[in-house]
């Protein structure tokens, strides 16, 4: 696994980066992951809010961010709540 360089981790909490895709009531679909594959690369850092209520705890959260960085070929930098951030290097 890729170590995440401290300058990635600083940008990914920066305010300033915006939710550039929203996960919704259909959940992770096929056209969200070309989505935000193309997005990741286009620009190294994406972030992601996944909608309340498509994913019931903490648990499924955590493995819907982690299936996301799978099938786009991303790391995961952080994720707090529903928001996530992704890095492609």
């Amino acid at each position: 696994m890729t170590s995440i360089p401290n300058h990635i981790k600083r940008m990914a909490n920066d305010r300033a980066l915006i939710v550039s895709a929203r996960v919704g009531r259909n959940g992770l679909t096929t056209a969200i992951v070309e989505e935000l594959t193309d997005q990741l690369n286009n620009r190294s850092l994406v972030k992601i809010k996944v909608n309340k209520g498509v994913v019931e705890n903490t648990a499924e959260r955590s493995y819907l961010f982690s299936e996301i960085a799978k099938l786009t070929d991303s790391h995961l930098v952080f994720h707090r709540g529903n928001v996530a951030v992704f890095w492609k290097p």
